[in-house]
C-alpha cells in the first residue's frame, strides 16, 4: 500500500513540475517582445547623405513625439563604406540616403537588412520601394525638362522628342555618367531595350549645345545666357533657385524657364528617389523601425515635402504650393527595382556613343 502511495506522490509531483515548468515557458514565449523592448535603449543611430537643414524637423518631431532619440552623422559622401568597413560593430542603425543608385549598393554590399512593416507597405506604393524590404523611398524627384519661357512655346514633351532635328544645338545636360542620367537612361532601356536607346542616345547627342558638364542650376544658367533652349534637371533645384539670394542671380535663372514633365500623356515621368534602409546588423531594430515607419507617415511627409521641394512618396499628401504651381507629376509606374537592373548597361551606353565628349 505504501509502494502504491509513493508511485502515486511522484506521479503528481512530476506533473505539477512539468506543468509549471510549460507554464513558465510559455509564458517567457508570450513575453519575449517585452522583454525585449525592455532591454533596447530607447535610441537611434542615423547616418544620413542628406543635409541636416532637410532631416531635423522631422527628427526634432519623431523626438517630441516617441521620446526616443536620435543621433545622427551626416556626410556627402562614403557612409555606405563606412558601414560595411565597421562590419557587426557598427553603432548606425538607419541610413538615409539620395539616389536609387545609392540605396541598391546598400543592398548589393550586404550592408541592409529586410524589413517587413505592414505600414511602411501602406504608405509606400509598391515601385518605390524594395519587393523584400531591402529599402524604402522618401521622396521623388522628377527628372524634368527645363524650357525657355521666351523660346520653346510647347508645353508638352516626351524624353523620345530631344532626339529630334528641331533640337539640334539646343540641348544641355550634365555628365551622362552622372547618377541622375544614368537613372533616366536606365529607364529608357526597361522601356524600349537596348538597341534603340543607344540610338537615342546617339542622336540626343547630336543635338547638344555643348560638352555635358555642370550641374542642374549650370543647365536653367545656360538656358537665361542663351546656350541652349532646354536642358534636363530635376524639379527640386527649381525651388533652390526660387528662394536664392538675389545677388546670385539664380532667382532671374529660375524665371527665365518653365517645367515641362516628359510623358505626362505616356508612361510618365521618370523619377528618382531619397530613401532609407535598416542596417543589418542595426543594434536598436525595434527603435529604427518606429523611425521608418515616422519618416513615412503623414505627419513627417508633409515636413519633408515643405523644406525639400521633393515630392511626397505617401500619396494621401499634397506637394507644397511652390512644388504644384510647377504642374502635375505623373510618375513612371515602372518599378525602380527593374529601373536599377539596366545602371551598369546605361553606362557602357553613355562611354560607348562617346555622350561626354559633346555634339558631333
Amino acid at each position: 500500500m505504501f509502494v502504491y502511495f509513493s508511485l502515486w506522490a511522484f506521479f503528481c509531483f512530476s506533473f505539477s513540475f512539468f506543468y509549471n515548468l510549460s507554464t513558465e515557458v510559455r509564458a517567457h514565449e508570450h513575453n519575449k517582445e517585452d522583454v525585449y523592448e525592455l532591454s533596447e535603449s530607447r535610441e537611434v543611430n542615423v547616418y544620413s547623405y542628406r543635409q541636416p537643414q532637410l532631416i531635423e524637423p522631422i527628427i526634432n518631431a519623431f523626438t517630441e513625439k516617441t521620446g526616443i532619440k536620435v543621433r545622427t552623422i551626416f556626410a556627402s559622401k562614403g557612409l555606405i563604406e563606412r558601414v560595411a568597413a565597421e562590419g557587426r560593430n557598427s553603432p548606425a542603425d538607419l541610413l538615409l540616403t539620395v539616389d536609387i543608385s545609392r540605396l541598391m549598393k546598400g543592398m548589393q554590399m550586404g550592408v541592409s537588412q529586410k524589413v517587413r512593416s505592414p505600414v511602411l507597405e501602406a504608405n509606400i506604393p509598391k515601385q518605390f520601394r524594395n519587393g523584400d524590404g531591402y529599402w524604402f523611398a522618401l521622396s521623388l524627384r522628377a527628372r524634368v525638362i527645363y524650357a525657355s519661357r521666351m523660346r520653346v512655346p510647347q508645353n508638352t514633351i516626351t524624353y523620345s522628342e530631344l532626339s529630334n532635328p528641331e533640337w539640334k544645338g539646343r540641348v544641355c545636360t550634365r555628365s551622362g555618367q552622372h547618377s541622375y542620367s544614368l537613372g533616366l537612361i536606365s529607364s529608357v532601356i526597361a522601356h524600349e531595350g537596348v538597341d534603340k536607346t543607344r540610338q537615342w542616345l546617339r542622336a540626343v547627342r547630336g543635338n547638344l549645345a555643348r560638352k555635358p558638364s555642370g550641374n542642374d542650376r549650370n543647365q536653367i544658367k545656360s538656358i537665361f545666357s542663351g546656350e541652349c533652349d532646354i536642358a534636363l534637371g530635376n524639379t527640386y533645384y527649381m525651388g533652390l533657385m526660387e528662394i536664392a539670394k538675389k545677388d546670385t542671380g539664380q532667382r532671374k535663372w529660375a524665371k527665365s524657364v518653365k517645367i515641362l514633365f516628359p510623358d505626362a500623356n505616356g508612361r510618365g515621368t521618370h523619377v528618382n528617389v531619397s530613401g532609407m534602409f535598416m542596417v543589418k546588423d542595426a543594434p536598436h531594430p525595434k527603435s529604427a523601425l518606429k523611425l521608418m515607419e515616422f519618416l513615412s507617415s503623414e505627419e513627417a511627409q508633409r515636413i519633408y515635402s515643405g523644406v525639400n521641394f521633393e515630392y511626397p512618396v505617401n500619396q494621401n499628401i499634397n506637394p507644397s504650393p511652390r512644388v504644384r504651381n510647377w504642374g502635375e507629376l505623373k510618375a513612371d509606374k515602372l518599378p525602380l527595382d527593374h529601373i536599377s537592373k539596366h545602371h551598369r548597361t546605361a553606362s557602357e551606353l553613355v562611354d560607348e556613343v562617346g555622350f561626354d565628349e559633346g555634339p558631333y
